[in-house]
């Protein structure tokens, strides 16, 4: 069976992402949740470990807190979300909240 070409340059694993108006490679598995979190409507489905992966790629620092509170430091700014339980899914608001985020910074997928 024949597989895909990549592109000269690329690596296996690894796709081009627009953050803070210039190009970054980022791992495919965080390439995915970013285009989860940006589809429409919002999605139910996007797991909470792998918006931290996406987070800890972009740079993130992140700290637990109290309860299922853990705080992302991330473009100079410090937010606080709440681990969900007992799905591992984040719910659609915080889903939507983090969109916001990511698009007031530059980050598009």
């Amino acid at each position: 069976m024949m597989q895909p070409l990549s592109p000269p340059g690329s690596r296996e694993g690894l796709t081009p992402v627009l953050f803070n108006g210039t190009i970054h490679i980022m791992k495919r598995k965080n390439q995915r949740t970013l285009e989860l979190i940006f589809t429409r409507p919002v999605s139910g489905s996007v797991r909470w470990d792998d918006v931290v992966a996406l987070f800890l790629e972009l740079g993130a620092e992140i700290t637990e807190r109290e309860g299922s509170r853990v705080a992302v430091k991330l473009f100079g700014d410090r937010r606080v979300f709440h681990r969900p339980h007992p799905s591992p899914n984040v719910d659609k608001g915080a889903v939507a909240a983090i969109r916001r985020w990511l698009e007031a910074n530059r980050v598009k997928p």
